[in-house]
């Protein structure tokens, strides 16, 4: 599940502070961040290094493969990012707290040069991002501490290839490499919902056209069925917020709301459940999320992944595939007002 969370992490990469964000955090996203980047280690040359372990070349080589097709195929950002590797050794580049009220489903933002306003906070260290979300709870905030695979600067500096990137199969590799890069694409300031649903989409094409270029076709299958699954998946969470948002009037008790939203979510429990067991054939791969708390800052923060996403795709057949034209058309979208990219996107007939 680390997938639906992958983060733009808030790296302020020569930026002031600004408003009320603490020196140190901005400390700390800097200094994580540029230890990363002074460990870098060419790609090309660890391939042929004879001293490379044979695991971690072929990996190398796939990523490689992966990269050239991201801008051959995918007109995704011909620059040094995902050309250099670096083995971070720890399971997460950094941690991202998510915060909401207790009875709302709308998530805290936090502001950031050059960055805009995103609903979370990056950490490189976990006990800070704990730290953080400690003091939120204490504020009375529901609170969701996650790890990250992979983040992005958005072009401003040459990203790598991380340890934690290489974890999994080569369609999740694929995937993550397509994702980042798109955000290097298209990014519109304090609109991560749309920015993240527009990364998704590109990874989505863009892995299936990939895996069909390698003639992958068993790989293809596993894709797609993991891909209904996810919209199965975020299909339950969106009508558990649903339900939800009825929950939260202003008008009813706090203690009838706590009551009533915690039914909520065990009756969220028990329909995955359902699912899992008849609709998945028993598939557990989303165990640990259901095993794990539910907060409204959790269904918050899978909402920003998932909601816009087949609306993305929809534009991406109207420009019948050609990436250059979407990434036009998305652009376009993105220039409108915050208040209309949403209804933009859903009313579209065409391409252009």
């Amino acid at each position: 599940m680390k997938r639906v969370f992958r983060l733009l992490a808030a790296v302020m990469v020569g930026s002031a502070v600004t408003g009320c964000t603490s020196i140190s955090y901005y400390a700390q996203s800097l200094e994580g961040h540029v230890k990363i980047m002074a460990a870098r280690e060419n790609v090309a040359k660890l391939i042929h290094d004879p001293a490379t372990p044979e695991p971690l070349r072929a990996k190398l080589t796939s990523a490689s493969a992966i990269r050239r097709f991201a801008t051959d195929e995918l007109a995704l950002p011909e620059n040094n990012s995902y050309r250099s590797y670096v083995d971070i050794g720890r399971e997460a580049v950094t941690w991202a707290v998510f915060a909401a009220p207790q009875y709302s489903l709308t998530p805290r933002t936090w502001c950031f040069p050059v960055f805009g306003c995103v609903p979370y906070r990056g950490y490189f260290d976990r006990k800070s991002a704990a730290e953080n979300a400690d003091e939120l709870h204490r504020a009375g905030m529901d609170v969701y501490l996650t790890d990250v695979t992979a983040y992005s600067t958005l072009g401003w500096s040459s990203d790598p290839l991380l340890s934690t990137m290489l974890r999994q199969d080569n369609t999740y590799l694929a995937s993550l490499v397509f994702h980042e890069l798109a955000h290097q694409r298209v990014y519109v300031n304090d609109d991560s919902a749309f920015n993240e649903a527009f990364a998704v989409a590109v990874e989505t094409a863009g892995v299936r056209k990939w895996l069909r270029a390698v003639g992958d076709l068993a790989g293809l299958r596993r894709y797609e069925a993991d891909r209904e699954r996810r919209a199965d998946f975020l299909g339950l969470l969106a009508k558990t917020r649903d339900e939800l948002q009825r929950v939260y009037e202003p008008s009813r008790p706090p203690e009838q709301m706590a009551a009533a939203k915690a039914a909520t979510i065990e009756k969220l429990r028990i329909r995955y459940r359902h699912m899992r067991d008849r609709r998945w054939a028993g598939y557990r791969g989303y165990d640990a999320w259901f095993d794990a708390p539910i907060n409204n800052a959790k269904l918050a923060a899978t909402a920003v992944y998932g909601e816009q996403v087949p609306a993305f795709l929809r534009l991406f057949d109207l420009c019948s595939g050609d990436y250059p034209r979407f990434y036009a058309s998305v652009r376009r979208i993105g220039d409108l007002p915050r208040s209309s990219r949403a209804e933009a996107l859903e009313a579209a007939k065409t391409c252009d």
